[in-house]
């Protein structure tokens, strides 16, 4: 194996560990975010707290990770994608991947971004319905002597569980809808993740560039930790309003009451016309709290060498 192929390889199982370790530690937060930008005004959770406590009381404490399984199985194909495509977009626009070019950067984090929808948005789509199930089921019961609103989206079997498991809704998308159910909102994915990796990819690159030492050519583990957290905390409260049209477009199963959406820019009018411009920002906090966290872990992963480790050992 050549110096080159074990780098990819390495930096892959990189990926696939921090992606791994990093949604097990900040899952709970991402299942408030989606619950508090399906929520019309503040009438179930009051913010991130109050929605986390609420969860915990009446799911128990597996019910803040309802739909984490989703996300362990993919996220290491999506971050392998992710970290392969900008590897290979920076070293196809910038010859030897090193060079300080901001253009150049931006476009390789976009088609890295444009790349891995290919796993996040049926990633995203399953486990939005999950983490957004107990919050409907509360609703329901509070309204429970109310007309069942025709609009609701279900799925056989599974609207009649509290519930629903990722096998049998993506199960019954295929059914019905085909691929094309899976892959529900993918616009609004892609517009999402672009500008998202636009923004962070060369920010990080940037601020990382900052904290380099002379001598070993690398930033130390405190600086690549801080340049990751603030690279992807910036990027995520940035591209909020986006990721709040995505979770809205993609949440299938509406509650009494509740908008269904024709598109981006229906939802996008809807929003501002019957919530203001304030609901583009709801999960905002939530995102800053999930990301930071998660290319910090990406970052310490990287620096302690973890893919490198595993790989002597199989030489």
């Amino acid at each position: 194996m050549s110096s080159q192929d074990l780098s990819i390889t390495a930096k892959l199982i990189n990926g696939g560990v921090a992606g791994l370790v990093g949604v097990t530690c900040v899952f709970p937060i991402d299942l408030a975010k989606t619950r508090l930008q399906n929520q019309h005004g503040k009438d179930m959770y009051r913010g991130m707290i109050d929605c986390l406590m609420k969860t915990a009381r009446a799911e128990g404490f597996l019910g803040m990770y309802r739909g984490a399984a989703v996300n362990l199985t993919l996220v290491t194909p999506e971050k392998a994608i992710k970290l392969a495509a900008n590897d290979f977009f920076r070293q196809l626009l910038m010859e030897d991947g090193m060079q300080r070019n901001l253009k150049m950067e931006m476009l390789a984090g976009c088609g890295a971004g444009m790349c891995q929808v290919v796993v996040t948005c049926p990633m995203e789509m399953l486990k939005i319905q999950l983490q957004d199930a107990g919050r409907l089921a509360v609703r329901h019961q509070g309204l429970a002597s109310a007309t069942p609103s025709s609009r609701s989206f279900t799925t056989g079997s599974v609207s009649a569980h509290k519930h629903p498991s990722a096998t049998l809704i993506a199960r019954e998308l295929l059914r019905t809808q085909g691929l094309a159910g899976l892959y529900t909102g993918l616009g609004a994915t892609l517009l999402r993740d672009a500008p998202f990796s636009i923004i962070y990819f060369p920010l990080f690159a940037n601020l990382n560039h900052l904290g380099l030492n002379e001598l070993t050519g690398k930033a130390s583990f405190a600086h690549s930790f801080v340049s990751g957290c603030a690279a992807g905390s910036i990027a995520a409260v940035t591209v909020t309003p986006l990721d709040v049209l995505k979770t809205r477009i993609q949440t299938l199963k509406k509650g009494l009451g509740e908008d269904v959406y024709s598109g981006i820019g229906d939802c996008a009018r809807k929003l501002w016309t019957q919530e203001g411009p304030s609901a583009f920002m709801k999960g905002a906090g939530c995102r800053a709290l999930v990301i930071a966290p998660l290319f910090g872990i990406a970052q310490g992963v990287y620096f302690i060498g973890i893919g490198e480790c595993i790989l002597k050992c199989f030489e």
